[in-house]
């Protein structure tokens, strides 16, 4: 297990093994320099949270976009990634790279540090 990402109670991983992830999978647009990618479920509070947190680090950082991904609909992507609850956040390099994974609702100071593996 990697550390970086630290987030209350969760678990965190570093690379994936060169999973890679592009636009058409993730329904939405990679950042220039960086991707959030959240998976959420409709009834979870601390999703909303999440949305917010990282909604706010994207309009921080130039060149970093983030991606809502809803759990349910998408349980293929789910299921390749290893997302186990929701929300998990994923940090994605300029390529779509999976740098970093982590399950639980982050803090904005742990998502900008894991930002800065990548940039």
């Amino acid at each position: 297990m990697t550390t970086g990402l630290v987030v209350r109670s969760v678990r965190v991983r570093g690379r994936d093994d060169g999973k890679r992830l592009d636009a058409g999978r993730l329904g939405g647009e990679l950042g220039e320099r960086a991707t959030l990618v959240q998976f959420s479920s409709a009834f979870c509070a601390p999703c909303r949270a999440t949305r917010r947190v990282l909604g706010e680090v994207a309009a921080l950082v130039p060149g970093v976009a983030h991606v809502e991904i809803d759990a349910e609909a998408r349980l293929d992507l789910v299921r390749e990634l290893g997302v186990l609850r929701t929300p998990t956040v994923l940090v994605l390099d300029a390529d779509g790279r999976v740098v970093r994974l982590a399950a639980g609702q982050p803090r904005k100071a742990d998502v900008i540090a894991a930002l800065g593996e990548v940039l």
